[in-house]
C-alpha cells in the first residue's frame, strides 16, 4: 500500500508525525507526538548488566542448581565426584527424580500447549500493547498488536525493527541479543535526553495484564522499571518472563533482522538447545541438561574408578609381598617386648632375694653386737691396767728414742771431722807433688817462648813482602758495566716472551675458532642435530631432554626412542605432509619406552626430580608406555583400499625404529589411516562406510583417512541407526618430519668465518718464527755475558782470598805476640816454691786442730750412749709387764674375742647386703619407670595378686635365654617397610571405601541418565519427527526438499539437529551452513524452518524480522501463504512478521493483523489530519460509488 505524503514547513522536520495503524476490520490508532515528559521516575541501575546476558529459559521459574542426592539418599561422595561452588566445576547438579528430570515428569503427549488462551484471544504472556517515546526513529507511538499473526510493514527506514528493539529491551533482554549498538543508551532518538518503553503483556486468565516501562536515558547506561506503575528491578522483570515463557534470546523464537544470517551460522548442536527451548516438552531442557551434566560427571567418575581400581591393584600386590616381613617382624617386635618385660623382671626378682638376704644378715649383726657388749662389761678393769701399762709402754719408748737420736748425731759429727781431715791430707799431698814439678814446667815454658817468636817472625816476614794484586774497584766496575748490558738484556727477553705468549694465545683462540666452525659446518650436515636444533626453537624443555637421553642411553635397560619429529622420516616426500596430520603437537614429542621399568626410569628422571637436570619451570616431558596387546587391524584389504582411490595406509610411508611402531600402531592408528594423495578419486561416502565398519565383536566403528588436503574422522554412533558421523579438517603444510635443509647464509658465514680464522693463523705463525730468531739471538748473548761474568768473578775471588790471608797473618801475629809477653812475665820457679811451702804449713794447723775436736766428741758420744742403754732397759721392762698382763687377758677374752669376730663378720656382711639390696632397689625402680604404662599398670597387677615372686631369677633367665635364641631366628626387618606397610594398609582401605562410594555414584548416574535418556530421547525425536515433516512438506510445495533429523552422539554436549536442503534438481540434499547457500537460500529454509516449530511452539509469542529478503516472488508467495495457514489457527501463538514489501493477491485470514508504519517528516502536526484510515474509507466509498454508476 503506498504512502501518501504533503508539504510541511522547515520547522516540522525534526518532529516525529502522526501514524496509522490498519487492521483488518478498519480500526484505527492514532499516534501522537508527546511534549514535555511531566516528573522524572527515579533511575534505577538495571541496563544490560543487570540481565547479564541471561536469556531466560526455564519454564515455570525452575531452580536447576539445588544439591542433588542420589536415588537412596545418600550424599555425594567425600572424594569430590559432585563438586560444589568453588570447585574447577563451579557448579552444583540439578535434584533428580525417579525419571530422570529436575522436575516431576510429565505424561506423554502429541501437542505440548502454551498457557491456557483468555477470552479476548490472546495467550498469557502475548504483547497488547507498545508505547514508543522518543525511541530510535519514534518521537511517540502506541499500537495494539493482535492475538495472531501481526504484519508490519512499510518502507525502510520508518521504524519496523525498532519495533522488535523495543520488544526486545523493554522486557530487559540486553541489546546483544539484537545485534545493534552495545549501549542502551544509544537507542534514545538523537537529539532527545530521555526516552521510555512501554509494553502490556497478557496477564494469566483472571488475572490483570502486565504493564511493563523501562525509562532510558541518553546520558548514562542506567535505566530504570516500572511494572504496573510500581518501581521494580530488572531482576523481577526477567523472573516474570521466565514465569510466562517469554524466550526473546532465542533465535528459534525471536529473530531480528541482524540476527537472520545468524541462525544459519548456529551449530546443530545450538540448534538442537534452542529448539528444545523454544517447542516441545518442557522438560527436554532439564533432561538433556541432565544427561550432559550426568553423562560428563560419569565418564569423570568411572576414570576415576578403573584408575582407583589399578591404584588398588597395585597397592594390594605390593602389601602382599611385604605381608611375611609385616608378620615377622610383629613376631620380633612381641618377642623384643617380651626380653624387655623379662630384663625388668629378673633386677625386681635380684632385689627381693637380695631384701630377703639383707634381712636375715641384720637380725644376726644385732644378735652378735649384743653379746660383745655384754662379754666387754665383763673384763673392764683388767682392759683399764692394760691400758695404763700401754701408755707408760708409749712414754718410755719416746725416752729411749730421744736418747738414741742424741747419741746417732753425735756419731755423725765425728763422722763428719774425719772426712775433713781427709781432705786436708789429700790438699797437702797435691802441694808436695806441685812443689815436686816446678822443674819441668820452668823448661816446658822456655821451649814455648822460643816457638812463638820464630812463628811471628815467619808471619812478619811474609806480611813485609806481600803478593802483586789487581784493583779490586776497577774489576767491580767492570762487573756493573757487565750486568748493566745483562739487565737490558734480560728486559728485551722479557718483552720477547710476553709477545711470544700473546702469539700463541692468538695461535689457539684461531685454532678454537677453526675447530668450533668445522664442527658447526658439521653439524649443519647432520640431519638429526638439525631436528634437534628446529625442537630446540619449538620446545628447548624437550630438546634438553632428548640431549640428556643421548648421554644417558645406557641407564635403560631397553633402547628409549627419542620423539617421533627426531626418529622419524618420510622418504616419500609427496606423503610427508599427509602423514605429518596424523600427529598432534604432543605427540610429535613423546618420548617412548619400550618396557614398563624403563618407562618409570625415564619419568623419574624428567618428570619426577631434578636428576636430568632439567629446570624446575620446565613444563611436562611428554613420555609412552603400553604393554603390546592384541590390537584392531586395518579397516580395509589392499583391495579394497586400491578400488576406493587410496594409495596407502600411513604406516607404510613411514621410517622408524622397530620398537616405535608399537606407539604409532597404538597411539596413532597409522596402521588404520588410508591417504590418498588425489582426494578427487576418492568417493567420501564409501570410504566412510569402509572404515567405520564394525568387526564380528563389536570393534571398530571408525577411523581416520585423508584425501587429497583433507583429514576426514569418520566416527559411528553406537545408539540408534548407527550411522557414520564425518569431520574435517584442512591438511597443514609438513614441519617436523621433513628434513630440513641447511641454510645457505649460515653455511657462508660459517666458510667465511673459516677461511678468515686461516689466514689470520698464518700470520701468526710467521710473526712467532720471527719471535723465535729474536729468541735465539738474545740467548746468544745471555751465553756470551755467562763467560765474561765467570772470568770477571775468578779475578775479583784471587784478589779477595789474598786480602783476607794477610788479614789472617796480621791477626795471628798479635795473638801470638801476645802469648809470647804472658809467658815472659809470668814468676820464676823459687818463689813458686816458697808459696807453696806456706800453703803445706797451714793446711797442717788446719787438721791438728780438728784431731783436738774429734777427741772431745768421742767422749761426748760414750757418755750418751750409756743414758741410752738405761732408758733401753726400762723400756724392756714396762713392755715386758705389759705383755704378760696382755697374755693374761688374752687367756681370759677368748670368748670375746671370737665373739668380736663373729660380729665384725657379720657386720660386713650386713654393710654388704645393705648396699647390694639398695643398688637393686635402684636399678629396678628406673627400669619399672622406664617401661610404658600398660607394663606399669600391668605390673602392679602382679605385685597385688604376688604374682611377681612365683619364678625365682634362675627362672627368668632361663626364660631370657629362651626368648633371644628365639629372636636370633627372627631375621631383622626395616621398621621403614612395616611404616609403609601400615600408611599403605590404611590408603587401601580408604581408597577401597572411595572406590565403593564411586561405583555407588556410577551406578546412581547410569540410573538418573537411563530414566533421564528414556524420557528425553523419545520426546526429542515425536518433536523434530513432527518438525521435520511440516518441514519437508513446505519444501516440497517449492518444488524443493529439505530435512531435519537427529545427530546422535556418545557425548549428549554434541547431540545435534541437522538441517538438510536442497533448491535444484541435481543436486544432494546438503547440510546448511552459513557459507554453502545463498542469503536467499538461507532465509527460505530459516523461515521454513520457524514456521515448522511454530505450531509446536510453547512461547507466547514469536518474532521474526525481514526474513523474506533475497527471496524470489514464488517462494515469498508460498512462504506467506504457509505462513498464514500456520499462524490463524485455533492454537497458534502470537507471531510478528516484519517485512519492507508484500506482493499482490496474497492470502489473507480474518485473524490476521496488518500494522502499516506510516513515519516519516511529511506527517502533519496536528491530530486528526493525515488520518490514513479517513483516506482508506474515502477510497472505498468512492470505489462502490463508481461501480454502482457504471
Amino acid at each position: 500500500m503506498a504512502r501518501r505524503t504533503r508539504a510541511t514547513t522547515a520547522d516540522d522536520t525534526d518532529s516525529l508525525k502522526e501514524n496509522v495503524e490498519v487492521n483488518a476490520g478498519g480500526k484505527q490508532v492514532k499516534v501522537k507526538q508527546e511534549g514535555t515528559k511531566k516528573g522524572k521516575a527515579r533511575r534505577v541501575e538495571s541496563d544490560e548488566e543487570e540481565v547479564e546476558e541471561q536469556v531466560p529459559s526455564q519454564p515455570n521459574g525452575t531452580d536447576f542448581h539445588e544439591v542433588d542426592q542420589d536415588a537412596e539418599g545418600e550424599e555425594v561422595d567425600e572424594d569430590g565426584v559432585e563438586e560444589g561452588e568453588g570447585t574447577p566445576r563451579g557448579r552444583k547438579r540439578a535434584r533428580i527424580n525417579s525419571v530422570g528430570a529436575s522436575v516431576p515428569s510429565s505424561p506423554k503427549q502429541e501437542r505440548v500447549l502454551t498457557l491456557p488462551r483468555d477470552d479476548d484471544g490472546f495467550i498469557p504472556g502475548s504483547v497488547v500493547r507498545i508505547q514508543l517515546e522518543n525511541f530510535v526513529t519514534y518521537d511517540w507511538v502506541e499500537f495494539r498488536p493482535g492475538p495472531y499473526l501481526n504484519m508490519i510493514f512499510g518502507p525502510n527506514g520508518t521504524g519496523k525493527s525498532s519495533i522488535a528493539c523495543a520488544i526486545c529491551l523493554g522486557l530487559n533482554w540486553p541489546p546483544s541479543i539484537l545485534g545493534r549498538a552495545s549501549e542502551i543508551s544509544s537507542f534514545v532518538k538523537n537529539d532527545k535526553e530521555s526516552g521510555h518503553i512501554e509494553i502490556e503483556l497478557k496477564g494469566a486468565k483472571g488475572e490483570p495484564n502486565l504493564v511493563i516501562r523501562r525509562n532510558l536515558s541518553a546520558k548514562t547506561r542506567a535505566s530504570t522499571f516500572t511494572l504496573n506503575g510500581k518501581q521494580t528491578t530488572g531482576k523481577e522483570i526477567s523472573s516474570r518472563m521466565a514465569k510466562l515463557n517469554v524466550q526473546v534470546g532465542n533465535l528459534c523464537s525471536f529473530l531480528p533482522q541482524d540476527k537472520v544470517s545468524e541462525f544459519a551460522q548456529m551449530t546443530p548442536q545450538q540448534l538442537l538447545r534452542e529448539t528444545q527451548r523454544a517447542a516441545g516438552d518442557p522438560n527436554l531442557t532439564m533432561w538433556h541438561n541432565t544427561l550432559i551434566t550426568s553423562g560428563k560427571e560419569l565418564k569423570t567418575v568411572q576414570e576415576r574408578v578403573k584408575e582407583n581400581q589399578e591404584l588398588l591393584r597395585v597397592m594390594e600386590d605390593r602389601n602382599a609381598q611385604l605381608e611375611r616381613d609385616v608378620e615377622r617382624y610383629k613376631e620380633r617386635l612381641k618377642i623384643e617386648k617380651k626380653i624387655s618385660q623379662l630384663r625388668v623382671l629378673i633386677p625386681v626378682k635380684e632385689y627381693h632375694e637380695a631384701k630377703e638376704r639383707y634381712a636375715q644378715a641384720k637380725e644376726r649383726q644385732r644378735t652378735l653386737h649384743a653379746r660383745v657388749t655384754r662379754l666387754r662389761d665383763r673384763d673392764a678393769p683388767v682392759d683399764a691396767k692394760l691400758r695404763q701399762l700401754d701408755t707408760q709402754y708409749k712414754e718410755f719408748e719416746k725416752a729411749r728414742e730421744k736418747k738414741k737420736n742424741a747419741s746417732k748425731a753425735k756419731f755423725q759429727q765425728l763422722k763428719t771431722k774425719w772426712q775433713n781431715s781427709e781432705a786436708l791430707e789429700n790438699e797437702a799431698d797435691e802441694v808436695t807433688n806441685q812443689l815436686d814439678g816446678l822443674k819441668r814446667a820452668e823448661k816446658d815454658r822456655a821451649k814455648r817462648i822460643k816457638d812463638l817468636e820464630n812463628q811471628i817472625r815467619k808471619m812478619q816476614n811474609e806480611l813485609d813482602d806481600p803478593p802483586k794484586l789487581e784493583d779490586l774497584q776497577a774489576i767491580n766496575d767492570e762487573i756493573r758495566q757487565l750486568s748493566t748490558e745483562h739487565n737490558r738484556m734480560k728486559s728485551c727477553m722479557e718483552e720477547l716472551q710476553e709477545r711470544q705468549k700473546a702469539n700463541i694465545d692468538a695461535s689457539a683462540a684461531q685454532k678454537a675458532k677453526i675447530d668450533d666452525a668445522m664442527g658447526q659446518l658439521q653439524r649443519l650436515d647432520d640431519v638429526r642435530h638439525r631436528k634437534l636444533e628446529n625442537l630446540r626453537k619449538w620446545d628447548p624443555h624437550h630438546a634438553e631432554a632428548v640431549s640428556w637421553l643421548r648421554n644417558n642411553q645406557n641407564k635403560f635397560k631397553m633402547e628409549v626412542f627419542e620423539p617421533p619429529m627426531i626418529c622419524c622420516s618420510v622418504p616419500d616426500k609427496r606423503f610427508t605432509n599427509a602423514v605429518e596430520a596424523c600427529f598432534n603437537v604432543n605427540q610429535l614429542k613423546t618420548f617412548v619406552a619400550q618396557c614398563e621399568e624403563d618407562y618409570e626410569l625415564l619419568n623419574r628422571c624428567l618428570n619426577d626430580s631434578n636428576e636430568a637436570g632439567l629446570r624446575k619451570d620446565a613444563t611436562k616431558i611428554n613420555t609412552w608406555f603400553r604393554p603390546k596387546v592384541e590390537h584392531l587391524g586395518p579397516p580395509m584389504n589392499d583391495e579394497e583400499l586400491k578400488a576406493l582411490g587410496f594409495d596407502t595406509y600411513a604406516i607404510d610411508k613411514i621410517n622408524c625404529p622397530d620398537g616405535l611402531l608399537w606407539y604409532l600402531t597404538r597411539e596413532l592408528n597409522l596402521h588404520r589411516t588410508a591417504i590418498a594423495l588425489d582426494g578427487s578419486k576418492v568417493d567420501v561416502s564409501a570410504a566412510m562406510e569402509a572404515v567405520s565398519r564394525f568387526g564380528p565383536r563389536g570393534e571398530g566403528g571408525g577411523a581416520t583417512f585423508i584425501a587429497g588436503n583433507v583429514v576426514n574422522i569418520v566416527q559411528r554412533s553406537r545408539y540408534g541407526k548407527r550411522a557414520a558421523q564425518n569431520s574435517t579438517r584442512e591438511v597443514r603444510p609438513a614441519r617436523n618430519l621433513v628434513n630440513s635443509a641447511v641454510d645457505p647464509e649460515v653455511k657462508k658465514q660459517l666458510d667465511q668465518t673459516l677461511q678468515e680464522a686461516r689466514q689470520t693463523l698464518e700470520e701468526i705463525n710467521e710473526d712467532g718464527n720471527e719471535l723465535a730468531g729474536e729468541e735465539r739471538k738474545i740467548r746468544n748473548e745471555d751465553s756470551q755475558y755467562k763467560k765474561k761474568f765467570g772470568a770477571l768473578d775468578e779475578r775479583k775471588k784471587k784478589v779477595v782470598d789474598t786480602q783476607k790471608h794477610l788479614a789472617t797473618l796480621d791477626a795471628k801475629i798479635g795473638t801470638n805476640k801476645k802469648k809470647l809477653k804472658e809467658l815472659e812475665s809470668a814468676p820464676s820457679a823459687d818463689e813458686k816454691r816458697a808459696d807453696l811451702r806456706g800453703l803445706l804449713l797451714n793446711l797442717s794447723r788446719k787438721r791438728v786442730k780438728i784431731a783436738l775436736e774429734y777427741r772431745q766428741l768421742i767422749s761426748a758420744a760414750v757418755a750418751d750412749q750409756a743414758a741410752a742403754t738405761r732408758s733401753g732397759l726400762e723400756f724392756l721392762q714396762v713392755s715386758a709387764n705389759k705383755n704378760a698382763l696382755k697374755a693374761l687377758c688374752e687367756e681370759k677374752q677368748v670368748g670375746y674375742q671370737h665373739a668380736l669376730a663373729e660380729f665384725e663378720e657379720a657386720h660386713r656382711i650386713y654393710l654388704a647386703l645393705k648396699a647390694e639390696a639398695k643398688e637393686k632397689r635402684d636399678l629396678s625402680v628406673a627400669l619399672v619407670r622406664a617401661m610404658d604404662q600398660d607394663f606399669q599398670d600391668e605390673f602392679a597387677r602382679m605385685e597385688v595378686e604376688g604374682t611377681v615372686h612365683v619364678k625365682t631369677v634362675e627362672d627368668l633367665e632361663a626364660e631370657l635365654e629362651v626368648e633371644k635364641a628365639n629372636l636370633e631366628m627372627i631375621m631383622q626387618t626395616n621398621p621403614g617397610v612395616i611404616e609403609q606397610y601400615e600408611k599403605r594398609k590404611a590408603e587401601i582401605a580408604k581408597l577401597t571405601r572411595s572406590l565403593k562410594d564411586r561405583e555407588k555414584t556410577s551406578q546412581r548416574l547410569e540410573r538418573t541418565m537411563k530414566s533421564a535418556r528414556d524420557n528425553w530421547q523419545p520426546a526429542l525425536e515425536r518433536l523434530v519427527e513432527s518438525i521435520g515433516q511440516k518441514f519437508s512438506a513446505a519444501f516440497d510445495r517449492i518444488g524443493c526438499a529439505g530435512e531435519i533429523k537427529i545427530g546422535p552422539h556418545d557425548d549428549y554436549d554434541k547431540w545435534a539437529i541437522d538441517i538438510l536442503v536442497k533448491f535444484r534438481d541435481k543436486e544432494k540434499l546438503q547440510l546448511l551452513t552459513g557459507q554453502r547457500q545463498s542469503g536467499g537460500e538461507r532465509s527460505l529454509t530459516t523461515i521454513l524452518y520457524l514456521m515448522s516449530l511454530t505450531e509446536e511452539a510453547r512461547t507466547p509469542f514469536s518474532l521474526v524480522d525481514e526474513i523474506n529478503q533475497g527471496m524470489d516472488q514464488r517462494a515469498e508467495r508460498a512462504v506467506h501463504n504457509s505462513m498464514v495457514t500456520v499462524t490463524c489457527q485455533d492454537d497458534s501463538c502470537q507471531y510478528f512478521l516484519i517485512t519492507p514489501k508484500l506482493l499482490p493477491d496474497l492470502l489473507y485470514h480474518k485473524r490476521m493483523k496488518v500494522l502499516c508504519v506510516n513515519n516519516g517528516d511529511w506527517l502533519p502536526e496536528e491530530k486528526g489530519i493525515g488520518n490514513m484510515m479517513s483516506l482508506i474509507d474515502t477510497f472505498v466509498r468512492m470505489r462502490d460509488r463508481s461501480a454502482r454508476t457504471g
